[in-house]
């Protein structure tokens, strides 16, 4: 690692000094939701490493937490969970191995307070780190789920209990009925001002009643109805969204659920 470059042990007396997700501006949607939001969490365990340039500043950190206290629908207990890594504001700093000693920085951990290993849900797109970082740094494919979730896990010993992802979807999603249900957390800075406009937007232009939850520990966020567990947007009792969108890609499905349900209509007809 350059001179320049170092892995910051991030916690609540310098959190202010690094940021946190990009975000440093207290003034940002997001960024003070998310600071109160790892007051609690510091306590539970949960552990950010910043890399840290002393020419441009952060440019990637890693979030984890015990698996009991982690905020996805999965069964981790004595397994470290990732909830996010990223890398690299800049370009520079991509495939430099950066993105290994970030990882490296959670397992230490894990092996040095003796848990199982690690876990860490995976999928292709934005908001989630793809899987095949993971399988090159050691870790294994041991649970999937509804539409392209996986679940991986670097297990410290064969014998281990592999993590699983809770189930139950249906179940789960039961208790929603019609019109517009965006379930978010403060653990993701990024939903604030998207959720603040898709909700005005559900409503002014498609004239949808459009309900908020906001989830307000960790047993909230492992009985969420998506993966992803802390957002997604349930239309009519089905999850349409698994991650944070923007306003122009919520208007984008809403759209074209309207044309297919007029489709239907005339089918029927």
């Amino acid at each position: 690692m350059s001179e320049s470059v170092q892995i910051i042990d991030t916690h609540s007396g310098n959190i202010l000094d690094y940021g946190i997700c990009g975000y440093k501006n207290l003034k940002r949607d997001g960024y003070p939701e998310k600071i109160e939001w790892l007051k609690y969490r510091f306590s539970e365990g949960l552990k950010i490493k910043t890399l840290y340039s002393e020419t441009d500043g952060t440019q990637g950190m890693i979030e984890y937490i015990p698996g009991e206290f982690c905020w996805r629908p999965v069964k981790a207990k004595g397994y470290m969970f990732i909830h996010c890594i990223f890398l690299g504001f800049k370009k520079k700093y991509k495939g430099q191995g950066y993105g290994a000693l970030l990882l490296g920085e959670c397992i230490n951990d894990a092996q040095r307070e003796n848990f199982d290993g690690v876990a860490v849900v995976t999928r292709k797109g934005a908001f989630m780190a793809g899987k095949q970082f993971f399988l090159k740094n050691g870790f294994e494919l041991v649970d999937q789920a509804h539409p392209d979730f996986e679940l991986l896990a670097k297990k410290f010993s064969r014998d281990t209990l592999s993590p699983a992802f809770n189930g139950n979807w249906e179940d789960r999603l039961a208790q929603y009925g019609r019109g517009l249900t965006i379930i978010r957390a403060d653990q993701c800075p990024y939903t604030v001002k998207n959720v603040r406009e898709i909700k005005d937007i559900a409503e002014k232009r498609f004239g949808t009643k459009t309900s908020i939850i906001t989830l307000k520990n960790f047993q909230e966020a492992q009985d969420s109805p998506s993966p992803f567990g802390v957002f997604c947007i349930i239309y009519n009792g089905k999850v349409i969204v698994h991650h944070p969108i923007s306003k122009t890609r919520f208007v984008n499905i809403m759209n074209t659920l309207k044309k297919e349900n007029l489709g239907k209509s005339e089918i029927t007809e």
